[in-house]
C-alpha cells in the first residue's frame, strides 16, 4: 500500500500537482499530467494506493475549478478501481 499526501498550501499551479502525481506507484513514463490521463492512469493501477488532500480550500484558491475537477476524477477513479481510495481533510 502506498500513501499520498497532497498539501493544498503547497501545491500553486496544475504543473506542480501533476508532477506529484507522476511519481504515484505504476504510472507510466508517459504520464500526460493531464485530468483526462490521471483517470486512465489511476482506474489502471493494480496496487493499492491512498491519496489524502489536505487543506482542500486552499487547493480550490490556487487551482479554481481545476481543483473540483481533480476531486471529481478521484471520486470517480475509486469507484472504477477498488484500488484506489482517498481522503479529503484529513491529516
Amino acid at each position: 500500500m502506498f500513501t499520498c499526501k497532497l498539501d493544498g498550501k503547497l501545491i500553486k499551479d496544475r504543473e506542480t500537482l501533476h508532477g506529484i502525481l507522476a511519481d504515484l506507484p505504476g504510472f507510466p513514463d508517459w504520464y500526460g499530467r493531464n485530468l483526462d490521463a490521471l483517470h486512465d492512469c489511476l482506474t489502471d493501477i493494480h496496487e493499492e494506493i491512498w491519496i489524502q488532500v489536505q487543506n482542500e480550500n486552499d487547493l480550490a484558491l490556487h487551482l479554481g475549478n481545476y481543483a473540483a475537477a481533480f476531486l471529481n476524477v478521484l471520486a470517480a477513479s475509486a469507484k472504477e478501481n477498488e484500488n484506489i481510495h482517498y481522503m479529503i481533510g484529513s491529516n
